[in-house]
Order: structure tokens, then C-alpha cells, then sequence
């Protein structure tokens, strides 16, 4: 559903090309929505705008489309992904993946109804009370043409791939035929480093893929996409909980159902809330990451345990959560029929589990015994999980990083209805106050020297793109080098704002999202290494192991 590498001149003109002549839609319920959420019948909700919606109207700021995208997804440019999308509100998906726009005769075409009134009104964010997303994304468009840089797709991270992957191989082909006893030292030192390919191939290969920002040619993504159950996990399962959970919805949590989960409680799938970071509290046991978590008596030696708690990651996802995933049919809150409700897609998942338990396991038992076979199995998984939750959890999990939380609203004249709560710090400050101070400081003493009106634009506490900024930290920025090394990770803010860029591109773009988020008064938080983020990072999970703030 998008323009590809279309100039922006040209996606603009489509987008604002003559609209078709209206019909009639029909009323859709969340209840109906949700049950086209499968390959073969799969309907999406996107946002009523003035870009998506020719009617739109200021007093439609919670109105949705339907669109039914069952057929188009074979003639999507992205491929598959957009399958994604399939049964629920996907208005951040349709944002973020389409930074040129996606033109309107397009949407009208697959426009089948309209959801029920404001249906999504409890949405954590605000996408129509500013414009510094769209600004932000139109710069960065020009960005990348001025220095002729597609969107997807690089020989840098073609090349890159290529690297990565016979060093995954020659290790791990190096891991089985030093098979001598006396040499079993040499063989752990090849399975670490077939652990750390997996990890940069992770990083570096399947996250692009995944994100249909490896290359142009979406058969390429899902080839690259498809390395991730090369090394023993699941492309789908990470598909459900990076895209669908963490992408979207980042640092934020649902209070109403963490209530639920102290008391015990649960609710049947459909009645759960999307808008939840499952990063935050599934992808480690024992650990306290969000300041909304009941505290345990444990979590005070969190800082301490933490570091070889990480490197067990990847063990969980390939032997408990791919399959829990697989055989329920959930992960958490979220569906995974979008994936896992095709055939293929499960013959897919079982076939590559067979295939890289053999090659991944079986094969160093058969060359080194079953105590030092598994052995060399389990300490390349280690260095994987270390390596890989070391990039990841600085960026979200560090001091100055905020959270976000939905209330429920009390008194009786607002049942059911969330309340907002604006993105704080485990201190309960608000970084942007203090940024559009900044902004508004800096302003004035231009503005005095122009004689012109001292203003900044207005931008939402959760504004979208506004909260990325303020959940995401970055490390090195504008470093080529450790941009390459993380895979694009050290600009997470970048990524987060545009995850269908090639990583690549980050470094290019870095300056662009940094001086608009200063223009409009929105944090951009940076560490000028990772060894400061990490220390940052642990320090952080100290205070966290603390008493529940309140």
C-alpha cells in the first residue's frame, strides 16, 4: 500500500489527484473487524484524515475506514507485510510504513465501510492536533533524495549480508569438524562466534527484512525476513511482538488489564487492549522495566542478575515462545492469526524448526557427543541472547526514558472509558515540558532579533511520533561505524519513526529528526556511547527494583 521509491512530488499528486465519486459505506463494529483477521479475509481500520479521507472533517478526529486488503496483499508493493495489519486498528502501521503517502484513489478502492463512531476513541495517541510528523517525514523524504538514497535497500547492507552470513556458516561448520577432544576449546570459540553472526544477522539482516526495508523487491525482504528461522527462531512470532506490540506502541502499557494480571484475572482476546508494549513486560522473567509493575522482593538484585539473565533470550524465544505462539494462537494480547491463521505459514514454522534443530543440534551431537554437542548449542545461544538484548534494551529501558500508561477513567458517567496519561519518567517528569521550554526560550531570542512573534508549534504530549521521541534514547549518533555495528539500533529514535527505512540510512537522516524535534520542542534523547547507555541502563533497573513509584 505504498509509493515505493515514487518521488514525493508525484506520490503527493496521486494522494491529491480527484476523488472518485462517494458511496455509501457500511457501519463496521470491532467485534466484526476483528474477525477478518486471517490471509484470506483480512479487513484493516486506518485513520480518517485529510490525506486518507476526502469527507474528512475536524469533527471526524476518531472516524476510521475499513479497507479490505485480502486481495491486494499479493499486489502490495511490501509484500506480506501488510497482512499485518488484518483485524485491527492499523493506523500506525499505514503511517509509518508509507512516509510518502499512500495515494487516495487507492484507499477509496479498497474502502468496504467505516467503523463504528469513534470505536477507537480510546486510542493512546493523537494524530491530528499537529503536524510535526508530517513535517518531520517530508524532510526526511527530501533528505534522501538530495543524496540519492532509496528508501530500501543498499549495496552497503547488501554487502553487509553477504558478510554475515558465511561467517555464520563457516563457524558453524568449523564448530562441527573440530571435533577432536583436546580441541573442544576451539570449537566453543566457533560456536560464540556463530552465536554472534546470529546476532548481527538478527540485527543487521532479518530486522530490515522483517521490515520490508531490506531491499526493494519484497520476494528479497521476505528471503531476508526469512533468516531469522535460519538461526532457530521465528520470523512470524517476532513479527507479532516487535511490529504489532513494540513498534507501535512503545514504553506504553495498558493499566486496566496490568490490574487484571495482579488480581488474577483475564479476559477473552478480543476484549484485551492492542495498545500494550509487550517488550516491557514479557521479554524477561523476574525483571521490573516498567514503573506500572507491582514491586518483588527479588527485583532489587535486578541490576545484578540482569546481565546473565539477558543471554538466555534467545533459548526462551526458540523453545518456549515460538511455540507457545504457534500452537494458541496468541502472543499476549495480540492475534496471531495474521500469521499463523495460513497453512503455510505453520507448515513454514514446524519444517524450519525440524530443519535448524538437525543442523543447529543434531549435527554437533553427532560430531561431539550428546554433553558437548548440546553444550556448544546452548553456549552460541548465549552469546547471541547477550549480545542481542545488550543492543536492544538500552534503548528503552535507561534513565530520562519515559512510559506511557491508559487509565480507566473513574465515576460512572465515563464506564469504559481510558484516560490519557501523558508519557512520564519513573520520576513522574514529563521531558517535553522542559523541551518546549527550551524551544520556546530559543525561539524568543530569535524571534526578538526578527521582531516577530515568539511561538513554538504545537505538538501533543502523545503525539505519535512526539512519544517515540520521548520512549527511545539513542547511542552514538551520526556514527556510520556504530550504525552499521547495531544495525541501526544506536538511532532507534530514527528507526522508530521510520521503520521502513533501511538502517543504512539512519546516520544520513540523523541531524534532520534531531533539529526538527528541537524546532518543535520534542525530546531527542542521545548517549554518546553504548558503554554509557548500558551504564545507564543497569542503573536504571537498580532504581526500578525500588518501590513501586506512585
Amino acid at each position: 500500500m505504498c509509493n515505493g521509491n515514487l518521488p514525493a512530488s508525484t506520490a503527493q499528486l496521486k494522494s491529491t489527484s480527484k476523488p472518485q465519486q462517494q458511496h455509501e459505506h457500511r457501519t463496521i463494529s470491532k467485534s466484526e473487524l476483528a474477525q477478518h483477521n486471517t490471509p484470506k479475509s483480512a479487513w484493516c481500520a486506518v485513520h480518517s484524515t485529510p490525506a486518507t479521507d476526502p469527507s474528512h472533517s475536524n469533527n471526524k478526529q476518531h472516524a476510521h475506514l475499513v479497507l479490505d486488503i485480502t486481495d491486494f496483499a499479493s499486489r502490495h508493493p511490501g509484500g506480506d507485510l501488510i497482512l499485518l495489519a488484518s483485524g485491527k486498528d492499523a493506523s500506525v502501521l499505514f503511517e509509518t510504513y508509507h512516509p510518502r503517502g499512500v495515494p487516495t484513489s487507492l484507499i477509496q478502492k479498497l474502502q468496504i465501510g467505516v467503523m463504528e463512531e469513534e470505536a477507537f476513541r480510546d486510542s493512546f495517541y493523537s494524530w491530528t492536533d499537529s503536524d510535526f510528523y508530517t513535517v518531520l517525514k517530508r524532510r526526511v523524504v527530501e533528505r534522501l533524495e538530495e543524496r540519492g538514497l532509496a528508501r530500501r535497500g543498499s549495496k552497503e547492507i547488501w554487502i553487509k549480508a553477504l558478510f554475515l552470513l558465511v561467517g555464520f556458516w563457516y563457524c558453524l561448520y568449523k564448530m562441527y569438524t573440530t571435533s577432536d577432544i583436546d580441541q573442544y576449546g576451539i570449537a566453543i570459540a566457533y560456536s560464540i562466534g556463530m552465536g554472534t553472526f546470529a546476532a548481527f544477522i538478527g540485527t543487521c539482516i532479518q530486522h530490515d527484512g522483517n521490515h520490508g526495508a531490506f531491499a526493494q523487491n519484497k520476494l528479497l525482504n521476505k528471503l531476508a525476513g526469512w533468516t531469522l528461522d535460519m538461526i532457530g527462531a521465528s520470523a512470524f512470532t517476532w513479527e507479532l511482538q516487535h511490529m504489532l506490540g513494540h513498534h507501535p506502541y512503545t514504553n506504553v502499557l495498558d493499566g486496566v488489564e496490568e490490574e487484571r494480571k495482579e488480581r488474577g484475572e483475564d479476559v477473552a482476546l478480543e476484549e484485551k487492549d492492542q495498545e500494550s508494549d509487550p517488550d516491557v513486560f514479557s521479554s524477561f522473567p523476574l525483571m521490573r522495566m516498567h514503573p506500572l509493575h507491582t514491586t518483588s522482593w527479588y527485583h532489587k538484585y535486578q541490576h545484578l542478575y540482569a546481565p546473565p539473565l539477558f543471554a538466555l533470550m534467545t533459548l526462551a524465544k526458540v523453545f518456549q515462545q515460538d511455540f507457545e505462539v504457534a500452537t494458541s494462537g496468541r502472543l499476549y494480547h495480540i492475534d496471531a492469526n495474521v500469521r499463523y491463521g495460513s497453512v503455510w505459514n505453520v507448515m513454514r514454522f514446524w519444517a524450519m524448526k525440524v530443519i535448524t534443530m538437525g543442523y543447529m543440534m543434531g549435527l554437533p551431537i553427532y560430531f561431539h557427543g550428546v554433553l558437548r554437542g548440546v553444550g556448544l548449542f546452548v553456549i552460541g545461544h548465549l552469546a547471541c541472547g547477550e549480545l542481542l538484548a545488550t543492543m536492544f534494551i538500552v534503548n528503552h529501558v535507561i534513565e530520562g526514558v519515559s512510559y506511557g500508561t491508559k487509565d480507566l477513567v473513574g465515576g460512572a458517567s465515563h464506564v469504559d472509558e481510558k484516560k490519557i496519561v501523558k508519557p512520564t519518567t519513573v520520576l513522574g517528569d514529563t521531558p517535553m515540558v522542559k523541551t518546549r521550554e527550551e524551544a520556546l526560550k530559543s525561539n524568543s531570542n530569535n524571534n526578538k532579533k526578527k521582531g516577530e512573534k515568539n511561538s513554538v508549534p504545537s505538538v501533543p504530549f502523545n503525539d505519535w511520533a512526539a512519544v517515540q521521541c520521548q520512549t527511545s534514547v539513542n547511542w552514538s549518533p551520526g556514527s556510520w561505524f556504530w550504525n552499521h555495528f547495531s544495525g541501526g539500533l544506536s538511532h532507534q529514535i530514527e528507526h522508530h519513526l521510520f521503520p521502513s527505512i533501511c538502517h543504512t540510512n539512519y546516520c544520513h537522516i540523523q541531524d534532520v529528526v534531531e533539529s526538527t524535534c528541537a524546532e518543535y520542542g520534542v525530546p531527542y534523547q542521545s548517549e554518546s556511547n553504548l558503554f554509557v547507555a548500558y551504564g545507564k541502563m543497569i542503573s536504571h533497573l537498580k532504581f526500578l527494583g525500588k518501590a513501586k513509584c506512585e
